[in-house]
């Protein structure tokens, strides 16, 4: 019987190469590292600095502006949101209940309540 997939996010504001926020199939996990599928290549993460859930989560992730963000607009202040689908980035305009990713259209509620 094959493995059911779990999913990681990377916590915190350290860069590992994994958009923060973003929803990633984990590959392999030992006590010490979680390993992630992003695109093509597989990446290893400490364990403590990624969450693990069963279940790929179906909400836009509320995630803090990192102190090392490029190419993300200072008009979009403090946070933003990622989808959990494909992983885009958007601004964050007051605090819509749901929100329509440009890239892959669908439409989703908003972690509010899950701080990142």
């Amino acid at each position: 019987m094959p493995e059911v997939p779990q999913w990681a996010r990377v916590r915190g504001d350290v860069n590992f190469g994994a958009r923060r926020g973003a929803w990633h199939e984990v590959v392999h996990l030992t006590t010490e590292a979680a390993v992630i599928q992003i695109g093509q290549r597989s990446v290893s993460i400490p364990r403590d600095s990624v969450q693990i859930v069963p279940v790929r989560p179906q909400r836009w992730s509320v995630v803090p502006r990192p102190s090392d963000s490029i190419n993300m607009p200072m008009s979009w202040g403090s946070k933003y949101a990622v989808c959990p689908t494909c992983g885009q980035r958007a601004p964050l305009k007051g605090q819509p209940t749901d929100m329509e990713c440009t890239r892959c259209r669908g439409v989703f509620p908003i972690a509010w309540d899950d701080p990142y």
